[in-house]
């Protein structure tokens, strides 16, 4: 293989990796309502180089691993536990997309990301809330409205096309629950 062609593969895997996190709901929540605080932004641009820097770091994952860690990230920066169902599926995504890079297959990290990309889905979430609210919640029982998210008094609506219920498992996220410390845990509506 030529020098060039690596690096193309390499580009490739990272906006594979940048793709998926992109479109993972738990994700976007966590970034678009500020939960890891004034720069959710900056944190969400530098887990995409972690993840791809975790995989080149450590041979042969397990896809209990990735999960692991995902998962720990979620915690660590964003103050979020993840209980939705999708980190098993984000995880799998970015261990296949490793694979592929592994084997030096541009064509099919390409068409991966390609789908995940038209598969992208704004979650449509009840409400959510940092800790300071929870308090406020067990008080007041809140509405269930098409989309709301709320976080430090900051409402922000959304309207979100729904797949059809075999396309993706993301858009069953509709409930999220805030337990007493503060975190705020992303499960699916029961």
């Amino acid at each position: 293989m030529m020098a060039g062609a690596g690096e193309d593969v390499r580009a490739l895997y990272r906006a594979g990796v940048r793709a998926a996190l992109e479109a993972w709901p738990a994700l976007q929540i966590a970034v678009d309502n500020g939960f890891g605080g004034v720069h959710s932004q900056e944190k969400a641009e530098w887990l995409c180089g972690a993840v791809e820097d975790y995989f080149f770091r450590n041979a042969d994952l397990e896809l209990d691993e990735v999960e692991d860690f995902l998962g720990e990230l979620m915690t660590n920066e964003f103050d979020t536990v993840v209980e939705d169902g999708s980190l098993p599926q984000v995880s799998q995504q970015l261990q296949t997309m490793f694979q592929h890079f592994q084997r030096g297959d541009g064509a099919a990290l390409k068409e991966m990301t390609s789908h995940i990309t038209q598969k992208k889905l704004k979650v449509t979430a009840t409400a959510l809330k940092t800790g300071k609210q929870a308090e406020e919640a067990e008080a007041d029982t809140v509405e269930e409205m098409e989309v709301t998210a709320v976080n430090n008094g900051a409402t922000t609506e959304r309207v979100c096309p729904q797949a059809e219920p075999s396309e993706s498992n993301f858009q069953t996220i509709k409930e999220e629950d805030i337990v007493e410390d503060g975190w705020t845990i992303v499960r699916r509506k029961k």
